[in-house]
């Protein structure tokens, strides 16, 4: 019997558990969540950030994302300014308070995760790793990095 199944399952359920215990944590000391937690980090990180960063970034779609930044947007958290070149989109920015809120939630982000595969040891949390980013380099190399 082939352990492609069983596998997968237990990926997404770690996934799931690790996410929400996270989202948790954040939500109880800083207002927010992982996700909103992981497009400030984008935003932060990408140089003139637009939507299509972010969803190329994550494979969710420009609809999901845009509808999520402008939640980001109402708290205050970033701005969408225009873009330069292009003016069918906007460029992201963390305001003040949002650059504020990023930089309280990493640490909380960072210990949570420590603690919660604290099981693990470095060797074996250093070679999951490794196989996540293959496996992830796989599926973005072809049409399985696209949105939706």
């Amino acid at each position: 019997m082939s352990r492609v199944t069983p596998t997968f399952t237990d990926l997404v359920r770690v996934e799931t558990r690790l996410y929400n215990a996270a989202t948790t944590t954040l939500r109880t000391e800083h207002g927010t969540g992982l996700g909103q937690f992981e497009f400030l980090e984008i935003i932060d990180r990408i140089p003139a950030c637009r939507v299509i960063d972010i969803v190329n970034e994550v494979a969710i779609t420009v609809g999901a994302v845009s509808k999520a930044v402008d939640r980001l947007v109402a708290a205050g958290w970033c701005t969408r300014e225009p873009h330069p070149q292009d003016r069918r989109s906007s460029v992201l920015r963390l305001t003040p308070e949002g650059e504020k809120t990023l930089a309280a939630a990493r640490p909380v982000v960072e210990n949570e995760l420590a603690a919660l595969t604290a099981t693990l040891s470095d060797t074996d949390l250093t070679r999951l790793a490794e196989i996540l980013a293959a496996l992830r380099a796989s599926l973005e190399a072809g049409s399985y990095g696209q949105a939706g």
